[in-house]
Parts: C-alpha cells; structure tokens; sequence
C-alpha cells in the first residue's frame, strides 16, 4: 500500500535470492499496493495511512525479533487505535492480501504461457507430459481410447463454513484480474496510464464495496456462489480442455487423429450444494429442486448464447454451397420463415434450435429468457436430442469444405452439451446413518414389524432388512401421521425420483451415508429406496429372467468413512455387502462398479496428521484387494478439504501418490473452502488444475506399477515403518487433544473459533451439536480455526513424537538404542522420502504447513488464555512438539530451509507475512476487547464483531488453502 515514490516497504524491496523470472510479479504487487495507498489516502486520510504502515513496519520488527519490545510496541499501537481506526487498518491489510493474491495468479499464468512459448518439454503436470511418459513406457494411444471410454474423473463443489468470499468481492476482483493481465500486452504509453486509471477504479470500488455478507447464507445462496464459478471457468474451460487432450493424443499418434476428437464425456462435474443433508436441517426436497432448477437455468442460458452467437457467424449460403438434407429438413422444421434468410439454412436451422432450446429452458424452470425467440417450438425431450441437432450442423458443414467453421464455437459447444447435458452437474445427496435408522424405525414401528428396530443387533438388522426387501408391500401407508424428519426424508427421495425423470439420469446418481459403520448403513438406503420407487427388482431373485428385470438401484449406495476406526472397518464391511447376492448382482448391473468414499476432515481430527494419512492409505490397499477378489472395479471418492489437515494440498501429487491399483481411471474429489475459488476464480488458473487433474489420473492409472520383487520387499518393509510411526503419532495427538485436561477451554480460548461460528459464511451450523466437546464440532471449523491463530495444528502435530521415539527406542534384542540402529534408521527415512512417492507428499504437504506456521503470532492468542497455567501447559507443549517436528524433517530431508524444493511457494508465502502478521495481531486485540465486553456483560460492539470478522476474512485469504 504505497504511492509514489514507495516508501521503505518490504514487499516493494527487490530480494537478491530472488529468481529474476519473478521481476513481473514483484512489479504488479507494487503497482496494486501503490493503487490501494492511493484509495487509501483518498478515503481516509493521511493519518489513517500512516498508521497502517507504523502497524507493518512493527509487526516486521517482531516478527525479525520476536522479543518483548517489539511486543509491548505493538501492544500500544494496536490499543490507541479507535474504533473507526481498526476496521480501516484491519480492511487495508485485508485487501492487499487479496490483492497479492491476484497478482501470483498473473504471475503463474504468465509463466505458464511463457514455458508454451518457448517450445520446450512439456512442464510436469501437463498432459503433454503425462501422455510423453506413458508412450514411453510403451501405452498405446488405442489404450488410452479404451481407458477414456471408461473413466470418470470428477470434481465435486462442496459449500461448507469456511468460504468466506462475497460474491461481489469476487466479481471485482475478476476485473481486477483480467485488467492485470492486459499489462503484459504491448500498450501505448496512453493505453498503459488508461488501464492504471481503471485499476485504480476496480481498487476504489472494491474499498467502498462490503466485504462482509450482512445476512446468515441459505442454500440458495451458497447454490448461486458455485454456479459463478460456471460462468467464470467451468462452462469455457473443460471442453476447451478436452479439445487440449484430442490435440495432445492426436500428436502421439497420426494415423488416431481422425477418432480421437470423439473423447466421451470422462471429465465431469459434481455438487453437493442442495443435497448435502449431513448436519444441515436447510437442505431438503425442496433445495435439491431448486439446485437442479437454477444448474438447468444456468447451463441453458449457455447454450442460448452460444447458439445465438453462432447463428450470427453461420451465414453460410446456398448459392455459394451445398447442405445435407438432414441439415435442411433442420432448417425447414424452424419457426423462422424469413425471406431474407431463405438461402441461409444454417441460420434457419440454428433459430430453430434457439426456439427449442428457450421452451426446454422455461418447460425446466427457468423464468424470463432476455432474448426472445423468432417464434414458438416443441421443447426438447432430453439432452440428447440437442446433441443430436448440433451434429447435424457439424456433419453438414463437414461434407461441405466447412470443418474450418466448426472449429470456432460450434466443436465447444457440442463438447458442452455432451459434458453438462440439461442438469450441468451431477448433485449427490448425503445424510447421516443415525437418520436413516431413526426414520426405519418409525416405518417399523408404525408398520408393525418391529417395535425397537434400533435395539437388535447387527445381524438382526440386516436379516431384518433383507427379509422387508424381499418383500412386494411397502411399509409407508399415506393414511399414517409420521414425524416431520421422516416426511421430509421420504420425500427427499421422492424429489431424487421425479429431478432424474426431469434432468436426466445423471442429474442424481450417488447417495453418500455419513458415518457407516456397520453393513446394515447401506442396506437402510437400498430400504428407503424400495419404499419411494428407486429400487427395481426382486431381492430375492437378483438376476433378470423371464418376465423378472434384473435388480436395480436408481441411486449407488456409497458409503463414507471417516473416522480412525470406520476407515479400519472400510474393507470387511464392504467384503460383506459385496458377498450379498443381491448386492453383487446390482453392482453388475452397473457395470461392476462400486464407489466408496473416504473422509480426510473427522480421521484427522480423530487421529491426527500422520495417523490419518496412514489410515487411509491402509483402507485405500485393504479395498483394492476386497475388490479385486470379488471382481469388482473399485471407484474411491477423496473427501479432501482446503487444508493439509483436511487432506489438502496439491491434487496432482496426491493422486500419483496413491496406492497402486486405487485409480484405475475412476476418481472424485472435494472442493472445498477457499480452495474453491483460489482454483477457479480464474479460468486460466482453473484450467491448469482441470489439468493437472487429468494428468494426474491417466498416469496413476496406466503407468505399469514395478513387478520386481526387491521393489515391492522394499515398500513393505516402509509400510512397517509407517505402521510403527502411525502408533506413536497417534497416541501423541490423542494425548494433546483428547486427552489433556482443559484443553478444549485452551482451544475455545486461544483461537477464534467462537467468532468464526458467528461468521455468516455458511448454512451449515459449525458444530453438529449445542456442546464445546471437540467430537462435536465440525472437522471444518476446527482446522479453520487452527490456521487462523498460526499454528496450523492438525497439519504436523504429532510427527516429531513418533520419528524421534522410534529412531531412539531400542530394537528388540537390545537394551538400549546404538548410534549405528538410529543412523540405519533415519537411512530408511530417507530412502522412503526419495522412493516412496506416498511418504514424500506426505512430508512436502507437512513442509508447506510448517512454512505457514508461526510460534511468536500464536504465542500472542495463547495468550488469550486467562488461565496462566493453562496456557503454559499447553502452550509448551505445542512449542516443543513443533520444535521436534521441525527437527525431525530437516534429519529426514537434510534442508534447514522450508520448501526448499519449492523455492517460488517459499518466496509467495514469505512475502505475505507482511501483510498477514499485522491481520492476526489486530485479530488479537479485537477478541480481547470483544471477550472483555461480554465479561463485563456490556452491550456488543458491532464494529469490533465487524473487526474481528475483517481480521478472519483477510488471513484466510492471505493463507489460501485454509479451509
């Protein structure tokens, strides 16, 4: 935030270590900080100003020196400051990390298209790269047709409470986005101060524009929030993307070029906004209509464009060439009867399937279509049917020296309706196991067949639900009062029965219990779906016959696991619903295909960093085999969150560190948080991540795994270290966490998680019940929590404990531990970080979080602690735990230096600190005063929440993936 001349400013200063190639970015961050003084200065004032900087240059200074002056300057400062003051410090420094943000995703757009420009080797990651290395290892391009025809890689948007972006803060910064980028491009000195002065516009409105929603979100809400980021990235980017990948394979392999551009549909995209029932009493029949009702409007109102648009650009006439007859039969079926177009028939056609289009859109829901159709036409049936229509066009242009007129728009668009169809996106429904036996219960009861179905034991339950499957009656009678929670669970499947007629098959698909523990979880659902006409078939006689269809789910059955011990249970569970008849001849019908999901959230706040990620690894191995025995193609779904203690981190590196045989071209993952718009906010940045996606899954798929016997005694021989390591790190994190008297008051204490309940950032409450126990609160909020006062807790704790017990704990045969048995052993650590690609993403996420984390900002929450001896306590032990845990990484990686092999992500997360430190300290100071208040039983002060709010909503974006 400086203007012209830049005072002494940290971030404006050039840094010798500094890789030239970052130049550009350090420019644009000098240029959005000189603008926002600037509107700084206009707005409030010069004295306002120099508070802000006072306020930095302290925060470095404590930050350099860690010591008590640097802390009682900043005590004084940050308590002088007014009311009025502090919400203006607190949102300039929020916006320059916004601001910063901005100018890293230019920064690696830029050098992403300066890599193209140079021609050389396709940077890793790519699916250039991807496919060079797979034709290396000698992967045909007709295998990857094959693999193509198969797969399913998907994104699922997800909206829980730690997305604390408005709408209207994201929109401004696009333009700020897209106004950045233009600077690259040859401009006239006049052009060049033009688009300053419309920087400096977008910068003024986003100070005058609220950063903070003003009202609690609803679903709907947060159902609009997800589909900006269609209309950003999603609706352009992913068949742009497809086109990259037939491009690519084409390259591999000329004589494949003319069938590789017919790439299905493989790349799609999935919601849980309006059917993620689990803890939220919001969701219902009726948000699950209005998610698909406002997705349909969406992707219509798309394809409205786009055929517009290109009816405007067809202008291809008969007099000069000639059409199929099928294209005219298209034309002559169109309302149009213009005589100025009759030689026009693309045109024709084209207004037909405009006027199609507008009666489908208004037939599914949507209101007003702001440009009118020429006149009236039959709505299409289904998605297909438009599909249909478009390639007619591309054939009829093809036969007729028109392919280059394909290329343009019409290719994308008839890309687009095979990838979003009518629905846009596939919405999966979630509710928790205790629901579902709660509202059987009911149906039991009143049905008389059972008076306590939740009393009986597991093999009762599931005879008992066989035996209601087997059976044709229904136990719901329309002449019975049930409780308001199973009405409204029944009908949630009903709604799922009528949008799948309406949207399409793949509108809902997927329906995830939360919290299975027991086979009986996933036979309640099958239950519930006999009763509202989604399960077809006979139970007791699985496999189709004469006059008999084969049984049949509208709706997998998908069970997550979550915790420590679920993920343990994960393969015998579904070993035994897999042994089920009926089961297995269901998942036949489906092309023996079953999908399970994995929670990343509650393992680790169960378990702890390393013990979930072991964990789940365990699980992942143990079901591929379950799978492999029964016959069975394995679809694992990876509910990874924003952050590393949530499963976060690179999505790319995560996938290749898979166990071998858990891809096999079948994948969906969570988007969460901050992730959400950090990933595709930007289309440029989104498309790198589809890719990276991509890539990531076609070489963890068809990368022939190592079949030499010394590789695979090897990686047996690291799980039993991992196994050993997990034990230690567990007990480690369950002494801190669960089991250390008043912890959970230190935690309450000494961050802001009481605030960020308060936040109105989601419609999802923060924790599933009215208690400050930490197994009632939401894995969401806790690890949100942890980031914000710096210590980033569930991302490292309890690694330090476990490596440096067991390089010193003595080996069976001996008494004590030798120098020469803890140097054996920190070799194999070694050797698991430069041959095992599971432990060195493990380490290089716990690398990143480690680089984040700051002791001398978290010592100021804790000391929001008023128990002195508490704070101490615990404190302390934080502080040595983190202490071993770096100690333990830089013996394992031999680097004193954090991200070392990451030198960019070093410099971008070291230059936010100047603008995050002064965020947490005011943060701090905005909770004492707030906790005094209420204390002291006075009235709240609406522009110390407003405060406190700001301070939550600038780290978290100066933090990125926090959520």
């Amino acid at each position: 935030m400086t203007t012209s001349p830049p005072p002494n400013h940290s971030l404006t200063k050039s840094e010798p270590q500094a890789n030239e190639k970052d130049e550009p970015l350090r420019e644009d961050i000098r240029l959005l900080g000189r603008l926002l003084g600037d509107v700084l200065r206009a707005q409030e004032g010069e004295a306002v100003y120099d508070v802000v900087e006072t306020i930095r240059q302290t925060a470095v200074r404590f930050r350099r020196e860690s010591d008590t002056a640097a802390g009682a300057a900043l005590d004084e400062l940050l308590g002088r400051l007014t009311r009025e003051e502090t919400i203006s410090v607190v949102r300039a420094f929020s916006y320059f990390s916004h601001l910063a943000n901005i100018a890293e995703d230019q920064h690696h757009n830029r050098r992403t298209r300066s890599h193209a420009l140079l021609g050389s080797v396709p940077r890793q990651g790519s699916i250039a790269f991807a496919l060079l290395r797979l034709k290396a290892a000698g992967i045909s391009t007709g295998t990857l047709q094959s693999f193509f025809k198969t797969a399913l890689i998907a994104p699922v948007l997800t909206a829980h409470p730690t997305e604390v972006q408005r709408k209207s803060i994201l929109d401004a910064e696009r333009a700020i986005a897209v106004l950045l980028a233009e600077r690259d491009l040859p401009l006239t000195p006049r052009e060049r101060a033009h688009n300053e002065e419309l920087l400096l516009a977008q910068i003024a409105t986003l100070w005058q524009t609220r950063m903070l929603r003003s009202s609690k979100l609803t679903v709907a809400d947060e159902i609009e929030n997800a589909l900006s980021y269609y209309r950003i990235t999603f609706l352009s980017e992913l068949p742009g993307l497809y086109d990259d990948i037939a491009h690519e394979m084409a390259g591999l392999d000329d004589s494949a070029s003319s069938t590789v551009s017919a790439l299905p549909p493989f790349l799609q995209m999935g919601s849980w906004i309006g059917g993620d029932r689990d803890g939220n009493p919001n969701v219902n029949a009726a948000t699950m209509q209005h998610a698909l009702t406002r997705q349909s409007t969406t992707i219509l109102e798309f394809y409205l464009d786009q055929v517009h648009a290109l009816g405007a650009e067809l202008s291809v006439s008969t007099m000069l060439v000639g059409v199929t007859p099928e294209l005219e039969a298209l034309a002559e079926a169109s309302p149009d009867k213009s005589l100025h177009r009759i030689d026009e028939p693309y045109r024709r056609a084209l207004i037909g399937v405009y006027a199609r289009l507008a009666a489908t859109a208004r037939e599914l829901g949507a209101g007003d279509i702001l440009r009118k159709e020429v006149g009236s036409a039959a709505p299409y049936l289904d998605a297909q049917g438009f599909r249909n229509d478009l390639q007619v066009v591309v054939d009829s242009l093809t036969s007729h020296h028109g392919a280059p007129l394909i290329k343009p728009r019409l290719a994308l668009l008839r890309r687009a309706a095979d990838i979003f169809g009518f629905h846009l996106a596939t919405l999966d429904l979630r509710q928790s196991s205790d629901v579902h036996e709660r509202v059987l219960g009911e149906l039991f009861r009143c049905a008389g067949v059972d008076q306590d179905y939740a009393a009986r034991t597991e093999a009762e339950k599931v005879a008992l639900l066989q035996s209601e499957l087997a059976r044709p009656r229904l136990l719901h009678s329309p002449w019975i009062d049930y409780s308001e929670e199973t009405n409204s669970e029944l009908g949630v499947f009903h709604a799922a029965r009528e949008i799948r007629k309406r949207y399409g098959e793949r509108a809902i698909r997927n329906y995830i219990i939360s919290h299975t523990e027991t086979v009986s979880d996933l036979l309640e659902v099958l239950l519930l779906q006999k009763e509202t006409g989604l399960l077809r078939g006979q139970w007791d006689k699985p496999e189709a016959g004469s006059g008999t269809p084969a049984l049949r789910s509208e709706l997998m059955v998908i069970p997550l696991f979550e915790t420590i011990p679920d993920l343990r249970r994960a393969a015998p569970i579904m070993e035994e619903l897999i042994a089920l008849p009926a089961i297995r001849a269901m998942i036949h019908a489906r092309g023996d295909l079953q999908e399970v999901m994995l929670g990343y959230s509650d393992s680790n706040k169960d378990g702890g960093f390393l013990t979930s990620n072991w964990e789940l690894y365990r699980a992942e191995t143990e079901l591929v085999q379950v799978f492999d025995r029964a016959g069975v193609r394995l679809r694992l779904f990876h509910g990874r969150g924003g952050t590393v203690g949530r499963g976060g981190g690179p999505s790319h590196e995560a996938i290749l560190a898979q166990p071998a045989g858990t891809v096999n071209g079948q994948i969906r993952l969570t988007e969460q948080g901050e992730t959400i718009a950090s990933k595709f906010s930007n289309p440029e940045i989104g498309r790198r991540n589809l890719e990276l996606l991509v890539a990531a899954t076609v070489e963890a798929s068809l990368m022939p795994a190592s079949a030499d016997g010394e590789e695979v005694q090897r990686l047996r021989e690291f799980e039993a270290v991992m196994e050993k390591l997990s034990a230690r790190a567990y007990a480690a994190y369950r002494n801190l966490v669960y089991e250390t008297p008043g912890f959970t008051d230190y935690f309450f204490a000494a961050t802001p998680i009481a605030e960020i309940a308060e936040l109105n950032i989601g419609s999802r409450p923060a924790s599933r019940k009215a208690s400050r126990r930490i197994e009632d609160l939401r894995a969401i909020p806790w690890g949100f929590s942890w980031g914000q006062c710096r210590l980033l807790l569930p991302g490292w704790y309890g690694f330090g404990s476990a490596v440096g017990e067991w390089l010193e704990e003595p080996a069976a045969a001996s008494t004590n531990a030798t120098g020469d048995q803890r140097h054996q052993r920190l070799g194999t650590l070694q050797a698991m970080l430069r041959e095992w690609p599971f432990f060195a993403t493990l380490l290089s996420n716990m690398d990143m979080v480690l680089s984040k984390t700051d002791l001398a900002v978290a010592s100021r929450f804790a000391g929001l602690v008023e128990d002195e001896a508490l704070r101490v306590t615990i404190f302390r032990r934080i502080v040595g735990e983190h202490s071993r845990t770096i100690a333990c990484l830089e013996l394992i990686t031999g680097s004193e230096e954090r991200l070392a092999g990451n030198p960019l992500l070093a410099r971008s997360i070291k230059n936010r600190f100047a603008y995050l430190d002064p965020l947490n300290h005011l943060q701090v100071e905005l909770i004492r005063r707030n906790r005094a208040t209420a204390a002291a039983s006075e009235p709240v002060d609406e522009r110390v929440h407003r405060g406190i709010h700001l301070s939550i909503n600038g780290v978290a974006a100066g933090l990125r993936n926090t959520g």
